[in-house]
């Protein structure tokens, strides 16, 4: 280390008699050499797909909801099933740059921008209206997407509003408003739970509640269209094996109707 240091002329290491870290310098340095080994594995596995396995390591990026609840659970399977593989998840509802922080896909749900990465539809998304029994029994259920102004509705943040299609089967956007706003999905629909107000949330979601008698849908017959939750990667000639792998294995599982449960066929 000492040599390598010398060679480089910075610092890479901090030592005390008690601790050791890394400087500016060794951090960036230990992040290419990183890079480097990543690129290093990718190019041997893109030459060796006839009877090579997948192997090295992969990062991996989901919103927090999402990827707990599905991303999570199927990264064991896969993990199990490739062993040579090791993996980072990051749960994060930001959208990641996945050139410069060194991801190698992410998960995206919605409609996406035009970028110059490339696009998997995994699944579809379909959103739904939702409240508790108690809710519905106490306040009664709208009938039409103009009900909900009468209706406190539990709003994420700053949205623009909530999406529904007509009856001539266009797209519309009604602004909603209620007692309570929250820019963490999971709030809204614990406070749906807690009977406080209608939300407007994936089905991925919530389907568990629903199913269990916990939460009901209201306006099913103005659904909006659906959109789509899609692996995104970085335009490359070679993709990992690993990489690809892992996309193939989350297409297949959410790709599957006996996957969702019988309402979400």
């Amino acid at each position: 280390l000492d040599a390598l240091e010398q060679r480089l002329g910075v610092k890479l290491l901090v030592r005390t008699t008690r601790s050791i870290s890394l400087t500016f310098e060794g951090s960036a340095f230990l992040e290419d050499c990183q890079r480097i080994l990543n690129d290093l594995a990718s190019a041997e596995d893109s030459v060796s797909l006839g009877g090579g396995k997948a192997s090295g390591h992969v990062r991996v990026s989901a919103p927090a909801g999402f990827g707990r609840i599905h991303v999570a659970p199927l990264l064991r399977g896969f993990l199990d099933a490739n062993p040579d593989v090791s993996c980072t998840l990051d749960l994060n509802d930001r959208v990641v740059d996945l050139v410069n922080e060194n991801f190698d896909c992410a998960i995206r749900i919605g409609e996406l921008a035009d970028s110059s990465l490339v696009s998997i539809r995994l699944a579809d998304n379909h959103r739904v209206v939702i409240a508790s029994p108690d809710f519905l029994a106490r306040h009664g259920a709208p009938r039409t997407p103009a009900d909900l102004t009468a209706f406190n509705c539990l709003s994420l943040g700053q949205q623009r509003g909530w999406v529904f299609r007509n009856q001539d089967g266009e797209t519309v956007t009604v602004k909603v408003g209620g007692r309570l706003e929250c820019n963490d999905g999971a709030v809204l629909h614990e406070w749906a739970l807690a009977g406080r107000g209608l939300a407007w949330r994936s089905r991925w979601e919530v389907d568990a509640d629903i199913r269990a008698g916990r939460l009901v849908t209201v306006l099913d017959d103005h659904a909006a269209p659906r959109t789509g939750i899609y692996a995104v990667f970085p335009q490359r000639k070679h993709l990992a094996l690993r990489v690809r792998l892992l996309i193939d294995h989350l297409k297949y599982h959410l790709g599957r109707p006996d996957y969702w449960k019988p309402e979400e066929r």
